[in-house]
């Protein structure tokens, strides 16, 4: 007698992240603004949330009641419903405090702060990964439209790298290698694991001093639970020399008849 036959549902892709992006080439990256060339809807909600910004400043110890700090925008596309803004205070060399800072635009959430460096050090473990950091990535990300959460996973590993003082940067599949230019032979890459949670892996080519490895596992729900980064020994290309490979002759005398 033959026992039931037992039907085994086709695999889902991960939540919130599809599999299907993994080889895109249209990373959706983060970018830089200098405070001169933030909008001026974006101007209007930094002054709207400077004391809140101050206030978790100072109760992580960044005094930023002292002044002399100076902030760029990280324009984050993968959470678009957050300005994100990246403080600095640079009183010389050994003496640079860092903090990013989050303010949501629809006022559907709070002000966060993610310290990074106070007086040239980390406050708590390094910041890229710490439980702290972690934390207030995954609150940010909920405060996020559901149809936003579905971003890009190459987006949100750029973005939680850039909250935490990286600049990151992809070598694009398709660049050419030039003079002192990353060989695109590390890219971004993802894992699909067991329970249905991603693992992204990625090398940051404009690290300095040297590229790093970013590697962050998320939940199939899309929550971060660990992030880790490491030097990695990224190739680049060198210029050939124009030089001729022959340094000399000389005349090799003929056998004897």
């Amino acid at each position: 007698m033959m026992g039931k036959v037992r039907t085994v549902p086709p695999p889902e892709p991960p939540i919130p992240f599809s599999v299907d992006t993994a080889t895109s080439v249209s990373v959706p990256t983060v970018e830089f603004r200098t405070s001169d060339q933030i909008t001026q809807s974006d101007r209007l909600l930094v002054a709207n949330a400077e004391s809140s910004i101050a206030e978790h400043a100072g109760l992580n110890g960044m005094a930023f009641a002292e002044g002399n700090w100076n902030y760029q925008q990280i324009v984050c596309p993968a959470l678009p419903n957050h300005l994100f803004l990246q403080y600095t205070r640079n009183n010389g060399t050994g003496d640079v405090s860092v903090f990013s800072a989050s303010i949501p635009r629809e006022g559907e959430g709070r002000v966060r702060i993610i310290p990074i460096l106070k007086r040239g050090y980390s406050l708590f473990s390094p910041t890229s990964i710490n439980a702290l950091t972690i934390s207030v990535f995954n609150h940010i990300r909920v405060e996020e439209p559901m149809q936003d959460r579905s971003a890009k996973w190459e987006g949100n590993a750029l973005c939680y790298a850039a909250l935490a003082g990286a600049h990151p940067q992809i070598v694009a599949p398709d660049a050419e290698p030039a003079p002192g230019k990353p060989i695109p032979a590390m890219t971004a890459v993802m894992f699909v694991n067991v329970k249905g949670g991603e693992t992204i892996r990625f090398a940051d080519a404009a690290a300095k001093p040297r590229p790093m490895e970013w590697t962050m596992t998320f939940t199939a729900r899309g929550k971060l639970v660990k992030a880790t980064h490491t030097p990695v020994q990224m190739y680049a290309a060198r210029p050939v020399s124009k030089e001729s490979p022959v340094r000399s002759t000389r005349v090799v005398p003929q056998g004897a008849q």
